[in-house]
């Protein structure tokens, strides 16, 4: 008679406690169950389980057939913003504000960190739609508009992306590593991003960019909305007018906040 496997002494919470650190630094684009249940040390059973309980109560989530770490626990892990981001933030919020009353849409203020993109604002539209999206949270950037717009101007951030996995999150996500290459280049030719449904099914978006003084992406502005019954072409003139406006307010305060523009001139 076969000898049964030794009885795992861990509590559930010790088990779930597993799980969760078993993400590491694949948290935000996603891990299989299989990897997960490894890593943790458990039965895929177990660990499915265990999985279907954290994702009922906000601290995983699904990503096509992989989990990450979902709004409860990125929000109790949410790190406090640099002083250039919060300079961002000010200087920006009266654009996002004003796009939002031109379109009623839900609306989004983005910069590029590694290969996330960190929501330094958002808006809710009147129709919100379910995204990952939440402001001081993070999300991949090469499934998301904003983040392919920030992504043009960072060749080693498009490259890091694609050597991580390009997960699918839904069946739109671009996952080929030549596609999504094309993909940024078409992005940086025409000005615009989109998102067609490629980090959330249901979910369209359309982003613009925001520039310094040297031409440089330092952050995008976007425009969000259900599928179907948003449609992205109808607002381009609007978002590229309010970022082009948004630039030039970039412009005037020199690109950089207080400190840094200090050091950057050398003055005292």
């Amino acid at each position: 008679m076969p000898k049964s496997a030794p009885r795992d002494p861990r509590t559930a919470v010790d088990k779930a406690m597993s799980l969760l650190s078993a993400f590491g630094d694949e948290a935000n684009v996603g891990v299989g169950l299989s990897v997960l249940a490894r890593r943790a040390g458990l039965s895929k059973s177990t660990a499915f389980r265990l999985l279907a309980t954290l994702q009922s109560n906000g601290a995983v989530e699904r990503a096509g057939s992989a989990y990450r770490l979902g709004s409860m626990i990125q929000d109790l892990g949410q790190t406090s913003e640099t002083e250039y981001q919060g300079w961002i933030r000010d200087a920006l919020t009266p654009y996002l504000t004003g796009l939002y009353e031109h379109t009623r849409q839900t609306v989004h203020l983005a910069v590029l960190d590694g290969t996330d993109v960190v929501y330094l604002n958002k808006l809710y539209g009147h129709l919100a739609v379910k995204s990952p999206s939440r402001i001081g949270g993070r999300v991949p950037a090469y499934c998301t508009a904003v983040g392919k717009m920030l992504l043009t101007q960072d060749p080693t951030a498009v490259e890091e992306s694609i050597k991580s996995g390009l997960r699918s999150w839904t069946p739109q996500t671009i996952t080929d590593p030549e596609a999504f290459r094309a993909e940024i280049s078409e992005v940086k030719r025409r000005g615009l991003a989109y998102d067609r449904e490629e980090v959330t099914p249901g979910l369209c978006c359309v982003s613009a960019p925001v520039f310094d003084r040297q031409k440089k992406v330092v952050a995008a502005l976007s425009i969000s909305g259900a599928a179907g019954k948003f449609s992205p072409q109808n607002v381009e003139d609007v978002l590229r007018k309010v970022c082009f406006e948004a630039s030039r307010a970039v412009f005037a305060l020199g690109g950089h906040p207080p400190a840094a523009r200090k050091r950057h001139t050398g003055s005292a």
